[in-house]
């Protein structure tokens, strides 16, 4: 740091030459994350310096709230279920596991993930010491029931499903596992953090939500489908007792206990999903899951038009394919086994899309032949 500050004009030049650094979202195909929607942005600034660590200053802010998490619990068909906010489905999964362990209480707690899960569940057991064993997937890279049973014992504390896959965007057989959660008393969490914001707008979509019998909890995430800032995550829980096993006290706070897992907790955010929910509705985000969707099975089609076959048919905005290489500026991922991984995120439009298929297609002909 200098002694002396620079200038504001001095200081915004660097800092925007450095943004210009970071690759564009035009030609990202492999983040389930994306431009906030405008609204979402002017939410974020108007809320900026809320803090809902300590919501008796800002009632107003932790009434959005509020009425975020009743949203969520009508769309998720338990008018009666509770939640809060988060930074993101890491965070909302290390709570799950937090809750999960108090409320168990056996000696050496495991949890049950698919070979699916995602990584944050890596994470959470080993900041907590709790065993996580992996259940095998099927060929349509689903969670197999009998095979998660047989991982069950006296130890176990969650079971974890997934709806909208990270790498291949399936759901597992969640009605089955519920089933499974409740014969054997065990709680089924489940990690939604990009499904759910797509699935309840899809119609015959897979059951994921609490209209499943034994699902107990469900993490999503605004700022990936729901076009909000980053950070944002809300956990869903049926049943909001289960949050007292993780209170603390605070005392020199507005409010004198707290669950959550971080101190400080930006409102911005909160806003800024708000926001796109309400300026939406239902009717709007129902237009955007199906652009989204169709804009998915426009590029399957024209990948396999290229002799480039899908590796499954996805429940949700994720396509996958036998492994190729694509032409640059396009950013792509690959998934452990090295398939093509590509999200029809609301920035990839049709337009794009098409643009991809054309820049694909002159390269992968030019280097076949």
């Amino acid at each position: 740091m200098d002694a002396e500050g620079l200038s504001a004009d001095e200081l915004f030049c660097f800092l925007k030459a450095k943004r210009n650094e970071d690759r564009s979202y035009s030609h990202i195909l492999s983040s389930m994350c994306t431009t906030p929607h405008p609204v979402a942005v002017q939410a974020h600034n108007l809320f900026m310096e809320t803090n809902l660590g300590d919501p008796g200053l800002f009632p107003g802010t932790a009434q959005l709230e509020d009425r975020l998490i009743r949203w969520f619990a009508d769309l998720y068909q338990e008018p009666s279920a509770g939640g809060c906010t988060t930074s993101g489905g890491t965070e909302s999964n290390i709570q799950v596991l937090r809750f999960c362990k108090k409320t168990k209480q056996v000696k050496n707690p495991n949890i049950i993930v698919p070979a699916s899960a995602h990584f944050s569940f890596e994470k959470a057991c080993g900041m907590m010491d709790v065993e996580m064993r992996v259940a095998p997937i099927d060929d349509q890279y689903r969670m197999i029931p009998d095979a998660t049973g047989e991982l069950i014992d006296k130890n176990t504390c969650c079971i974890v499903s997934v709806a909208g896959t990270t790498e291949y965007g399936m759901t597992d057989p969640i009605p089955a596992l519920g089933k499974l959660a409740e014969q054997e008393g065990v709680h089924l969490h489940v990690d939604a953090a990009f499904g759910g914001y797509v699935l309840p707008f899809i119609d015959h979509a897979p059951p994921f939500d609490f209209s499943v019998p034994g699902v107990g909890s469900i993490s999503v995430d605004p700022h990936k489908m729901g076009m909000s800032t980053i950070p944002s995550g809300i956990l869903m829980v049926r049943d909001e007792r289960v949050f007292c096993n993780l209170l603390v006290e605070t005392p020199y706070l507005t409010t004198k206990q707290a669950y959550s897992l971080t101190g400080t907790r930006p409102g911005a955010s909160v806003a800024a999903a708000y926001a796109v929910m309400a300026y939406l509705g239902r009717t709007g985000m129902k237009a955007l899951v199906t652009g989204c969707m169709e804009n998915t099975r426009r590029l399957i089609e024209g990948m396999e038009a290229f002799g480039v076959p899908r590796k499954v048919t996805p429940d949700v905005n994720v396509a996958t394919f036998d492994h190729v290489s694509v032409p640059s500026p396009w950013t792509v991922s690959y998934t452990r086994k090295g398939d093509l991984r590509i999200v029809c995120m609301p920035h990839v439009t049709r337009d794009v899309v098409e643009s991809f298929l054309t820049d694909f297609g002159e390269s992968y002909v030019s280097h076949s032949n």
